[in-house]
């Protein structure tokens, strides 16, 4: 009962991360034309937001074993709903920038923290199913944001109430530390004599292509999402509305991807699970780089969206696997940083590229991100098989 009871309120923490996540690109038209703003003005709020988010993922392993999971995921819950109390009552563009700044602190915290934790604790089909729910709450948060603006014309009282979503959120997980602190005992006493001879992570074997793999595959899923409508627009002849709708397609087909590769788990491991991703997401690359029919184009969109499902949450299962329980905790923090530095910095890069080459090179830049990837996730599979078989000669 425990047990399903702390499961369900990591869910919701998980639903409570993806509402902000997508309300800035929802509010930011309405922002804009408020505050007499550059439209590259919300890109910055945005950068604050990862530069913070990147940080606390570094730091989310010395987080974690100081104040342990359930405090943090209080603590960076709290960090969240302060920040957007200050985007609610804000009418200035700098008060928004210093609020994203514990905006992307405590999302980098929670993140990590909850990703290990399940990592270390549950099966591979609860992290898939982790991260739909994260898709829900991505979902969401437009459409809270829209009601708002349409009913009340008002951006602010759209983050009020993920605020106050949030804040009640921190109320419960308050009250459920003490399951919090139960499960984490269960771990730590077997642990303690392990953490003693752990080594720096960055020395551990097969470090480099797993943070390969986690760049690449973060900066293909954002690159995708955010010039997919583009090039659909100006290399395919769609409609613009049409082009956004499809663009929606390959959101949901990431988060509805997940639900079912968390029931998948049951027959495939992790790592058959995301050579298929990558088969998909190939098969759907290829698709809208040899053809122009409608059908098929949007058929190839939808598989890059179910392609890219298990992938992330089955690497991130897979860490304890990788590296060993003893370095998951910091490990987690770190992969998510440099999935962060791709989602940051290379959507942004391909349409300096697109400026000066022409957006469509798209699906080609898509399949060498995958490329790096596949060599990535290949490389650091080979390093973990190689260690846990030295391991079964040992004992």
């Amino acid at each position: 009962m425990a047990t399903t009871l702390l499961l369900i309120l990591i869910y919701f923490a998980f639903i409570s991360l993806g509402l902000p996540d997508s309300m800035l690109g929802a509010a930011w038209p309405t922002i804009q034309l408020e505050m007499d703003m550059p439209m590259s003005a919300g890109g910055f709020i945005a950068m604050i937001v990862s530069t913070g988010t990147i940080i606390s993922s570094f730091l989310s392993g010395k987080l974690i074993e100081k104040f342990g999971t359930g405090k943090l995921t209080v603590i960076s819950v709290f960090f969240t709903a302060f920040a957007l109390f200050g985007f609610s009552f804000s009418n200035h563009y700098a008060w928004l920038c210093i609020m994203a700044i514990p905006l992307g602190l405590g999302a980098g915290a929670v993140d990590s923290a909850l990703n290990n934790f399940v990592a270390l604790h549950f099966a591979a089909k609860h992290m898939n199913w982790l991260h739909s729910f994260w898709g829900i709450g991505a979902t969401a948060g437009p459409i809270i944001m829209s009601l708002q603006i349409t009913r009340n014309d008002s951006w602010q009282l759209g983050y009020l109430t993920v605020a106050i979503i949030q804040i009640i959120l921190v109320g419960i997980l308050l009250f459920s530390l003490p399951l919090w602190k139960k499960y984490s005992d269960n771990g730590s006493k077997a642990q303690e004599s392990v953490e003693k001879k752990r080594q720096s992570v960055f020395k551990l074997p097969g470090i480099t292509p797993a943070l390969t793999g986690f760049f690449a595959y973060c900066a293909l899923e954002a690159t995708a999402g955010l010039w997919g409508a583009s090039f659909l627009v100006h290399t395919k002849g769609v409609a613009a509305d049409v082009a956004a709708g499809w663009i929606s397609m390959y959101y949901m087909g990431i988060t509805i991807g997940r639900v079912f590769s968390g029931f998948f788990t049951a027959k495939f491991s992790n790592q058959t699970l995301i050579r298929g991703g990558m088969g998909i997401i190939a098969l759907g690359a290829i698709l809208i780089l040899s053809t122009s029919t409608a059908f098929l184009n949007l058929t190839g969109i939808i598989l890059i969206g179910l392609g890219c499902a298990p992938i992330y949450p089955s690497m991130l299962h897979e860490t304890p696997v990788r590296f060993g329980k003893e370095n998951s905790s910091s490990l987690m923090g770190i992969q998510m940083a440099f999935a962060y530095i791709g989602t940051t910095l290379v959507p942004p890069a391909f349409g300096v590229f697109s400026d000066f080459a022409g957006i469509q090179y798209y699906p080609i830049f898509l399949l060498l991100l995958l490329v790096l990837m596949f060599f990535g996730n290949e490389k650091i599979h080979q390093v973990a098989m190689k260690r846990l078989q030295t391991q079964k000669v040992k004992i």
